[in-house]
C-alpha cells in the first residue's frame, strides 16, 4: 500500500466520522442543518475515494472535484435556509 493511499484512507475516515457526528446531532435535535453537513461531509469523503480507486494523479484536475463543489453548495444553501427569517427548519421553532 502506498503512502498516498494510506493518507487518502485517513482523510476518508475523518470525513465519515464527521458525517456520523452530524447525523447524531441531527437525530438528537431534528435540525436539518446537521443533516446537510452530514451529507456534505460524505460527499467530501467520496472525492479521495474515487480519485484513489480511479488512480487520478491530480484531484483538482478531475471531474470528481465537482463533487466537492456540490458539497460546499449544500452547506451554503443549508446555512442560508437556516438563517432566513421565519424558516421552519427545527421542529421546536
Amino acid at each position: 500500500m502506498s503512502a498516498m493511499a494510506l493518507a487518502n484512507g485517513a482523510v476518508i475516515m475523518g470525513h465519515v466520522i464527521a458525517a456520523l457526528f452530524f447525523v447524531k446531532f441531527w437525530r438528537r435535535t431534528g435540525d436539518r442543518l446537521f443533516l446537510a453537513f452530514a451529507a456534505a461531509f460524505l460527499l467530501m469523503g467520496l472525492v479521495p475515494l474515487l480519485t484513489n480507486l480511479m488512480q487520478v494523479p491530480r484531484e483538482e484536475q478531475s471531474p470528481f472535484y465537482l463533487i466537492r463543489l456540490v458539497a460546499f453548495l449544500i452547506i451554503i444553501c443549508a446555512i442560508v435556509a437556516k438563517s432566513r427569517p421565519g424558516s421552519k427548519q427545527h421542529p421546536s421553532e
